[in-house]
């Protein structure tokens, strides 16, 4: 509640936090509107491989060329104008840089970046949900370590939904559930960037005109996403992964303190303390009006009597026994809110969400019958799409996770459905990704599948 007093004192002071972006996609885009705007912030310096693309986001959101004139960081921190460049480490390595945000999407580059940042002393916004889920815990540990912050991107619904955990939290109640809405079809599983703008009502020349990625959004349609994003949850609040993975059951707002609440009194939900994801749409494929497609929710639980009154007292939507309901935000605005992680760190030294377990895993499932030889292609491709497990029963199987499903060939055939283990594929290539997932497995105990250390 103090951040913007915060933030026109370090104006006054000129004092700025001094941000730098890397990827200049449409989360990154988002948040280059808003920071031109914002008192007690400057952006130092873009990253992003093609500096015309990041050139056009500053011109499309509203930067006039003479901010976006400097031709090295040091001229951009002595004239308070934003340097654009291709080279990130270099941005990383920026003298004055506070922040840096990591909005490439790809969790090698992601994993990369983040690391150096935390040697270089540098606060991570990480964007890059993928290199969160795939070994975020131990980049946590990591930024410890260096006396820095690592967080989640205030704005994205990982975040807001920790917010909401939080908020359960920091006033005694019990957290049931948390989650998000999405728009879900069971035979969406099986989508494919050539599909994909069929189910958007779109056609590809329409989406190809606005700039619309097909991986990108078959991740969102095809279920990958949504377990990212739960995995991602799991993990900073320290929630389960439902043990068969999200269900997406079909539900409204008005439904969700009596839907996302234990079976035993009368939901969906085999314990309490979970995650999962609801859908805007029913299996027959009718919209419903008080859907959450875009939002995010929190169910909970009155402790006593007293508080299931207050309840009532207050009109909180419960479910018929008075004692679940349910607190959530219809909409997110992604890169526009993304400022508040920065300030948050920049000004706090705190996370708007960070992993400190890991209970979540996203694991790579094959989308149709796959052939030996076949090249994987990962998130949002043609091959696989990406299942929420407990990070237990992922490394007990010896799971791919999705993060690293990319450019790996598979041994043997494998039919449609089936979960993309190691003895499946061919060793990947070394990369910072791989061997950071593996430090990350050893160090949670869970480098050996199940049969490797006895399991029944």
């Amino acid at each position: 509640m103090n951040l913007s007093h915060l933030l026109n004192e370090r104006a006054e002071q000129d004092r700025p936090i001094r941000v730098g972006l890397i990827g200049a996609g449409k989360f990154g885009t988002m948040f280059l509107s808003q920071v031109r705007m914002t008192p007690g912030m400057h952006l130092l310096a873009v990253a992003d491989l093609d500096v015309n693309r990041a050139r056009a986001a500053l011109i499309e959101t509203g930067w006039s060329e003479d901010r976006i004139s400097a031709t090295s960081s040091a001229k951009a921190l002595a004239q308070g104008s934003t340097w654009i460049t291709d080279d990130s480490e270099a941005l990383i390595n920026a003298g004055g840089l506070d922040v840096v945000i990591e909005a490439t999407g790809v969790p090698e580059a992601g994993i990369r970046h983040a690391l150096s940042a935390f040697q270089r002393g540098r606060h991570v916004v990480i964007v890059n949900v993928e290199a969160d889920v795939l070994v975020g815990p131990l980049l946590k540990q990591k930024a410890d370590a260096a006396g820095v912050v690592y967080t989640l991107a205030y704005g994205d619904q990982p975040s807001l939904i920790a917010e909401q955990v939080d908020w359960a939290r920091s006033i005694g109640l019990e957290v049931i559930a948390a989650g998000k809405g999405t728009l879900y079809m069971p035979e969406f599983h099986a989508s494919t960037p050539d599909t994909v703008w069929n189910h958007y009502g779109l056609t590809a020349e329409r989406a190809a005109a606005s700039g619309m990625n097909a991986k990108m959004f078959n991740s969102f349609l095809d279920g990958t996403k949504s377990a990212i994003e739960m995995a991602a949850v799991a993990n900073a609040c320290g929630l389960n992964a439902p043990a068969g993975g999200l269900s997406f059951p079909p539900c409204g707002t008005a439904k969700l303190a009596s839907t996302l609440i234990p079976s035993s009194a009368g939901g969906i939900l085999d314990q309490k303390g979970q995650v999962e994801v609801v859908s805007s749409r029913t299996r027959d494929g009718i919209d419903i009006p008080d859907n959450l497609r875009w939002g995010v929710y929190v169910t909970f639980e009155a402790p006593t009597d007293y508080v299931k009154r207050c309840f009532s007292d207050y009109g909180l939507v419960t479910d018929p026994s008075g004692r679940y309901s349910a607190l959530w935000r219809p909409y997110h605005l992604i890169g526009l809110e993304l400022g508040v992680s920065v300030a948050w760190a920049g000004l706090l030294s705190l996370p708007t969400g960070a992993p400190r377990e890991w209970k979540g895993d996203v694991v790579a499932v094959a989308k149709r019958d796959l052939e030996a030889g076949e090249k994987l292609d990962g998130e949002g491709g043609f091959t696989v799409w990406g299942r929420l497990m407990t990070a237990r029963d992922s490394r007990d199987a010896d799971a791919v996770p999705i993060g690293l499903a990319h450019g790996v060939s598979l041994k043997h055939q494998l039919p449609k459905d089936a979960v993309i283990c190691w003895s499946d594929v061919d060793t990947p290539a070394d990369s910072v990704a791989y061997r950071t997932r593996r430090e990350m497995e050893k160090l949670y105990g869970f480098d050996t599948p199940a049969a490797a250390r006895g399991a029944a």
